[in-house]
């Protein structure tokens, strides 16, 4: 009997694979047999159980993050994210081609707010998890890598005393 993760497991797969609107043997024969449909058809109901490797592989088949083949509750999927801010000066003199996009992203909501007060720039949670995306990372992912660079602010206070 299936457990209840497996379950909800093979529901994820399930829903993935519809909404690319494959059928079991639609998988089989996109798949040049790779994948056949007894075998994905049992990962969905849970009847067997998928290593963490062939899990990999099906989501590389279907082009989809891992993640998203998880069941809710899987700690992946839905990482929280909070605000961060930005010291706008390090991040504009700074010469790292990585730092680019969010330089460019900066300037756009400084533009959009109307905020030009120039050395520090809140970004809400919303906005780092799209940066996260540009980035392949995840939104803790990202404050790593904004950290490394020195262009996090911890306490924005400081830059005003």
């Amino acid at each position: 009997m299936p457990s209840e993760y497996a379950k909800a497991l093979g529901a994820r797969l399930r829903a993935i694979r519809q909404q690319q609107g494959l059928s079991l043997q639609g998988v089989e024969e996109k798949s040049g047999g790779r994948w056949k449909a007894v075998v994905v058809g049992s990962y969905e109901r849970g009847d067997r159980a998928v290593t963490v490797a062939r899990l990999a592989e099906l989501a590389d088949f279907y082009r989809v993050p891992v993640a998203e083949l998880l069941p809710e509750g899987g700690g992946i999927r839905h990482e929280q994210a909070s605000k961060i801010v930005l010291d706008l000066e390090r991040l504009y003199e700074h010469t790292a081609d990585e730092l680019a996009p969010i330089a460019r992203y900066a300037r756009a909501i400084q533009q959009q707010r109307g905020d030009y007060n120039g050395r520090v720039l809140s970004i809400r949670a919303d906005d780092l998890r799209a940066l996260a995306i540009v980035y392949d990372t995840s939104p803790s992912g990202l404050v790593e890598q904004l950290t490394e660079f020195g262009v996090l602010v911890s306490d924005p206070r400081s830059l005003f005393s």
